[in-house]
């Protein structure tokens, strides 16, 4: 049996927004098993314990470049909020964004060896990289960029620094906009139902047949309860199927048509998706920090 710490119960209710005790609850039922623990609250507690699973924890900025039908998204991390508030940080973000724009670099390597000349570092990007850490006093880091080049227009939006969505599209551009700023808002996984990953959709039919056989009901109600749950979930994630944030008597999808406007695809990044900030034992912490004095 793995040992269950205030650490990770305390991390475990970060993500999920749960009762204390009902976290440790889970862990314990999960053997510390934190992805199981989060999807036994799901069944538990239903949506409310996914509620804050999409916490940012890392910091740094989103950049977009976008001329014509050829652009980029990138994000570039840093330790706090504070730097990444920073000019010479947020104008370093923006000369990348312009660089993959305009170069096509295949990973953050090649990236990193592109020409760049900032606030006298250089000659490259990563020699102005290591110049802004050693200015600015805090670890910098390119996370990831995608470019776009090809017959789709492109239109874009910046939720401040933090969020930034590009959409592929042929028509009406303010129509676009609005799908853009549609996705910032209500952060569909996927375009149309039949693109939602499909280790998502198992997930997701994984909670819902947990949830379902605790009602006591037959098999094929449960059966039914958990198609429905499921095509409740396909409806809710992809972007054709969302009610349009600017008119809830319509899909997104019969407001693209109204508009004579299809959307190909849009990518969508949010500062520090997916990356987790270490979580200090601050018990633990002051406990090792006393045994050393005394061994001092």
């Amino acid at each position: 049996m793995a040992a269950i710490t205030a650490g990770m119960v305390g991390e475990l209710r970060a993500k999920t927004d749960a009762p204390m005790m009902e976290c440790k609850k889970a862990l314990t039922e999960a053997d510390g098993d934190m992805v199981r623990a989060e999807e036994i609250l799901r069944v538990r507690l239903g949506n409310k314990a996914g509620k804050a699973a999409s916490r940012i924890t890392a910091e740094g900025v989103i950049a977009i470049a976008a001329a014509g039908n050829t652009g980029a998204i990138i994000e570039i991390n840093c330790e706090t909020d504070f730097v990444s508030k920073n000019d010479s940080f947020l104008a370093f973000t923006k000369n990348l964004a312009g660089l993959v724009a305009a170069s096509n670099p295949a990973d953050v390597a090649a990236l990193s060896a592109l020409a760049l000349d900032q606030e006298g570092f250089g000659p490259t990007v990563e020699d102005v990289r290591k110049g802004l850490i050693g200015k600015i006093g805090e670890n910098v880091a390119i996370r990831r960029f995608k470019r776009f080049a090809g017959d789709q227009k492109l239109a874009t939006y910046l939720h401040g620094t933090r969020i930034g969505v590009v959409v592929e599209f042929t028509g009406d551009d303010v129509a676009a906009k609005d799908v853009a700023m549609h996705v910032a808002a209500m952060k569909p996984v996927a375009v149309s139902q039949a693109n939602v990953p499909a280790d998502l959709v198992e997930k997701e039919r994984k909670i819902a047949a947990e949830k379902a056989a605790e009602s006591g009901k037959p098999a094929e109600i449960v059966a039914k309860m958990v198609e429905g749950s499921v095509q409740k979930y396909l409806k809710e994630v992809s972007l054709f199927n969302q009610t349009f944030v600017k008119n809830d008597k319509q899909t997104v999808e019969q407001m693209l048509k109204a508009a004579g406007t299809q959307v190909a695809a849009f990518t969508m990044y949010i500062v520090g998706e997916g990356i987790e900030k270490k979580v200090d034992d601050f018990a633990a912490e002051v406990a090792a920090q006393v045994a050393a004095a005394k061994g001092a």
